[in-house]
């Protein structure tokens, strides 16, 4: 246990090191399969809530209602695969999509008589499909101008390639969420799109926290010969991983005390809107952070002409002291292995070769 507890402080003075940096090939494949899965879960179509495509919402309140029960009366009065959901207060909601052919107060009115209730305890709101479209115009324009922003600050405060690098690490985790929650067929809300926005938030977080701390590793960088840049940004990926894994691990309880105690096992439907995104962004901002956008920015800087001169002198450098080292050995091997009345003439003939006498033997 202590020693796990000292892994942060070991990894900050560069005692031990895991090279993400230099296995930057097989974090982009396992990037690249995610993806594709993921791309594969859009192309079959997200599960558009209400407020994007339309429709009608039933809210009903009936004390000991279970949503199993509920959605049997459901199917039994609207034709179009009503979806059945709990409320955070103990109320019933049913969507009705716009091919219901029912009117909403038929529907209404006959929910009611299935259900046992007074009909003024059944609540209906219609929502057309144009006010969707602007919804989604709004969800889409916000993350535009999101990424815009993040873009040209990182540009700013730092330089286009740690930009481009948090791009795509942006990138990346968006469409895995997205993907994710187009294969387990969750239903997409305003509620959703609001986790979208958060869960960016918190991925461009982390990766700066990390750019942070490799801009101050590589400061003069190019006056030395013993790192090349890619092993300084792991060494300062190193630095802040365990910070890295200690908020996401921080971060994802509660989210994960949302998703699986909230709307799992309370059956609190509404709640698994916000909480899967949280839950899958939290968890891909954080690798895509360590396994994405740095050693994509290692492998940007290492097209630059002064770090490749940088890594030829490093290796030169390298080179050299490690046939340095192989032939000093090789030498005094070679005193070991003569005897030892040679040794001593050897040496007392170098020194009086120093002197400037000639050897003379008594």
């Amino acid at each position: 246990m202590s020693r796990f507890s000292n892994l942060g402080h070991r990894l900050y003075q560069g005692e031990i090191s895991f090279d993400f940096v230099g296995r930057r090939k097989l974090w982009y494949s396992i990037s690249g399969v995610i993806v594709l899965v993921a791309a594969i879960g859009l192309a079959m179509g997200l599960h558009l809530g209400i407020e994007f495509k339309g429709g009608s919402v039933y809210t009903v309140t009936k004390p000991g209602l279970t949503v199993s029960q509920a959605q049997e009366k459901a199917d039994q009065v609207v034709s179009s695969h009503p979806l059945v959901q709990s409320t955070d207060n103990g109320k019933i909601r049913i969507q009705v999509s716009t091919d219901e052919p029912k009117s909403s107060d038929e529907v209404r009115s006959q929910l009611a008589e299935k259900v046992g209730v007074p009909l003024d305890t059944v609540e209906a709101q219609v929502i057309g499909p144009s006010w969707g479209k602007q919804i989604s115009n709004k969800a889409l324009t916000g993350l535009v101008i999101f990424m815009i922003l993040v873009t040209a600050y990182l540009a700013i405060a730092f330089e286009w390639r740690m930009a481009v690098a948090a791009l795509v690490a942006l990138i990346h985790d968006l469409l895995i969420t997205i993907g994710v929650y187009a294969l387990v067929g969750f239903e997409v809300t305003p509620g959703t799109v609001i986790g979208f926005l958060t869960i960016l938030g918190y991925s461009l977080y982390d990766t700066v926290v990390v750019f942070d701390t490799v801009k101050e590793n590589t400061k003069g960088l190019a006056k030395q010969n013993k790192l090349t840049y890619s092993e300084a940004a792991n060494a300062g990926l190193n630095q802040t991983l365990v910070r890295s894994l200690n908020t996401t691990v921080v971060a994802l309880l509660p989210v994960a005390a949302l998703l699986f105690i909230g709307g799992g096992l309370l059956g609190a439907g509404t709640l698994n809107d916000i909480s899967l995104a949280l839950f899958i962004g939290l968890a891909a901002g954080a690798y895509s952070s360590i396994c994405v956008a740095t050693p994509l920015l290692a492998q940007l800087k290492e097209e630059q002409p002064e770090m490749k001169a940088l890594r030829k002198r490093v290796l030169q450098h390298r080179a050299a002291a490690a046939k340095a080292e192989d032939e000093g050995p090789a030498d005094e091997t070679a005193d070991e292995g003569q005897p030892a009345g040679m040794v001593g003439q050897r040496g007392r003939a170098a020194g009086s070769r120093a002197k400037g006498r000639p050897s003379t033997k008594r």
